[in-house]
This record gives C-alpha cells, sequence and structure tokens, in this order.
C-alpha cells in the first residue's frame, strides 16, 4: 500500500490532528447500542455496525473519545465497505453515562477489552477478529495482546493501530511542553468533569482540591489514576502499562502506525528495537499523519487510516 501522503494544505501534525476533530462527520447507518455487564457489576456500552458477516472488527477510542467520534465511525464505516461487521466499545465512563465504580479507565485496563471480545464471540458466531485502536485504545490493544501471547483466541487473527503512546511517560513528557498546551488543557478539563462525578459519587475518595493546579499527566496520573486502580504512583503506572514492553509477546499479525510528526509522541513511543525482535509486528513511520490524522479523501471518504485496515482486512481473505 502506498504510504501516506497529506493534501498540501494540511502542512503539518498538529493540522492534520485538529482538523478531523473539527470538520470531519461520518455517517455510519444504522448503529445498535448494547450494555453488557462485567465481572465487578460494572457496565461497558457497545455500538454495533453490522453487515452480516462472520468477520469482526472491534474498534478501541482514545484517552476521552467514545465509540461516535469520527475516527472509530469511520472505521466502522470502512470494515463494513469490505463485508467486516465492526464493534465500537467505550472505556468505562466513556459512553454517556457514569460507570458504576469508583475506578473508571487506563492505559492498561485490559480486562474490559477481554469481556468485550469474549462477549463478541459469544454471541457472533465470528471466525475471524482483529483489533484496531487509536492512541490510548492502541497503547491497549497492544497491552492486550502481547499479555495473551498464544492463549489469544485462535479467531483473533491480528490487529491494526495508530498514534499509540507505546512509551506513556515519554508521551506523558511530550504533552506538558508548552506547544501542546491546548491539547492538554482540553484532557484536563474532560477529565475534571468526570472527577466531580465521582467526587458527588464517592465524597470521601476523591479530592477536588486545587485541581485547577494540575497542569500534567505526570500530575493528574499521581493524584487519580494511580490510586484509584492500584498502582503506586504515574511512574508505575506508565511502566505497568506501557506496550512497548510487551510488543515481544505478540503472536498475531500487527501493524504499528505512529506518524512521525505525531504531537503527542516522543522517540521512546517508535519502538523499532522491540519490533525488530518480533517478526509479527510491524512499525510504519510515514513522515506525516499527526495525531490520529491521516486526513485524505478518495472517493470512498476513507482516510488512509482506514485505507490501511482495509488493506490489511483484504489480506486476511
Amino acid at each position: 500500500m502506498e504510504p501516506y501522503k497529506p493534501p498540501l494544505w494540511l502542512s503539518n501534525g498538529h493540522l492534520l490532528s485538529i482538523y478531523p476533530s473539527l470538520f470531519r462527520r461520518v455517517d455510519t447507518g444504522a448503529i445498535v447500542r448494547e450494555r453488557i455487564a462485567t465481572p465487578d457489576a460494572d457496565f461497558l456500552d457497545l455500538d454495533w455496525m453490522r453487515v452480516g458477516s462472520r468477520a469482526l472488527v472491534i474498534i478501541s477510542h482514545g484517552l476521552e473519545g467514545n465509540s461516535r467520534r469520527h475516527y472509530v465511525q469511520g472505521m466502522a464505516r470502512a470494515a463494513n465497505s469490505v463485508g467486516w461487521d465492526a464493534l465500537g466499545w467505550n472505556f468505562r465512563s466513556c459512553g454517556g453515562e457514569m460507570n458504576r465504580h469508583l475506578r473508571f479507565y487506563h492505559s492498561g485496563a485490559t480486562d474490559d477489552l477481554a469481556v468485550v471480545i469474549r462477549h463478541a464471540l459469544a454471541c457472533g458466531s465470528y471466525k475471524a477478529v482483529v483489533l484496531v485502536g487509536f492512541s490510548m485504545g492502541g497503547n491497549l490493544t497492544l497491552v492486550h495482546l502481547g499479555q495473551q501471547g498464544e492463549g489469544l483466541p485462535d479467531c483473533v487473527k491480528g490487529a491494526v493501530v495508530f498514534s499509540v503512546p507505546c512509551d506513556l511517560q515519554a508521551s506523558a513528557q511530550a504533552l506538558a511542553k508548552p506547544r501542546n498546551k491546548i491539547y492538554m488543557r482540553r484532557f484536563l478539563r474532560d477529565l475534571h468533569t468526570k472527577m466531580r462525578e465521582k467526587h458527588r459519587r464517592f465524597p470521601g475518595a476523591i479530592d477536588l482540591s486545587g485541581y485547577r493546579d494540575i497542569q500534567s499527566f505526570k500530575e493528574f496520573d499521581d493524584r487519580y489514576t494511580a490510586p484509584l486502580h492500584g498502582f503506586r504512583n504515574a511512574h508505575d503506572y506508565w511502566q505497568q502499562c506501557s506496550s512497548r514492553h510487551y510488543i515481544h509477546a505478540i503472536r498475531v499479525p500487527t501493524v504499528i502506525v505512529n506518524a512521525e510528526d505525531d504531537p503527542f509522541l516522543a522517540d521512546a513511543c517508535y519502538p523499532h528495537a522491540e519490533v525488530k525482535a518480533n517478526s509479527k509486528v510491524m512499525l510504519e513511520t510515514p513522515r506525516r499523519g499527526g495525531h490520529v490524522g491521516f486526513v485524505s479523501f478518495d472517493a470512498g471518504g476513507h482516510y488512509w487510516s482506514e485505507q490501511r485496515v482495509m488493506h490489511f482486512l483484504n489480506s486476511l481473505s
């Protein structure tokens, strides 16, 4: 497949990252929402886009995203166009309703992805499943594949992930830089809304004092993500949940696509050495693309990232 080349008027990673969020609209047709239970009596909301196939793409969104975001819907439409069903799932707290427990989601919460895969296999009689992930969802996908190793269900045939912060510490440090302030501010604002709701439900467990002084993921993860999910601190969370540490154990064909101009990623997020040591994994680093960008305008309305997945799915036929 041809490498990604952006439109001339989208000349850098920031423009490619921001343009789709502001201007892209995707019509996937009928979406069927389903709520499933987790083993700990919480719930996950799933969006199904079916074409009557026995092959399925499961799509994991990014930080503070959801299954109705343009990149999930665009990918679902692309999968449908080549004859695959699509399932976009929402991390806890991301489907439009706050989850029941104090915990919400994080970059290594592979137990929930495993629940989604098991549910899909139980109800769909699928012979082939491919995982697709974006940003945090891409990291989660790689961690899951590495953790499962040879134990992955036979019908899971591979994965394609985009804009992956394979080293969480390096990505957090990149986002803390002044040039990325616009992204950091938005993430912290959206997370503040969720922390306020958690505080309302669990007043003794969530301290909101001084929240507006938080300026980075280091501060947020130290204060909230790590203690709420059983990690010692942000560094412990980042070390345990960075996907670069799991790439060696992946046993199905997997493609990682990280653009060189992605403003969210630092050098450590491009795992060249880890990929070189595992023939099942391929790393593609197009010069342009931004973060979950890869904007293009083909006749079907598909972005390059969607064309890349369509190519991968067709290669499995």
